[in-house]
């Protein structure tokens, strides 16, 4: 299993992560003002860490393809 594979299985668990703490929030299922706030920290840092994983893999990908540039002259 290489760094691409384990990013998007983090990815996959985290957007599931983060559509659960969204549906709880939405549908009312927060008791006080206290968890609220906490759940909202929580969705926070899931899409921070989404979109460093999201801007690590481009980069990635961006290395990787930087030799293969094709001229069509």
């Amino acid at each position: 299993m290489n760094e691409v594979d384990v990013a998007s299985k983090l990815q996959r668990f985290m957007k599931n992560q983060l559509a659960n703490l969204t549906t709880m929030i939405t549908s009312g299922g927060v008791d006080n003002m206290e968890e609220y706030k906490y759940i909202l920290g929580q969705i926070r840092t899931y899409e921070f860490l989404l979109q460093e994983i999201s801007n690590l893999l481009n980069t990635k990908e961006l290395k990787q393809d930087a030799g293969n540039v094709i001229k069509l002259d």
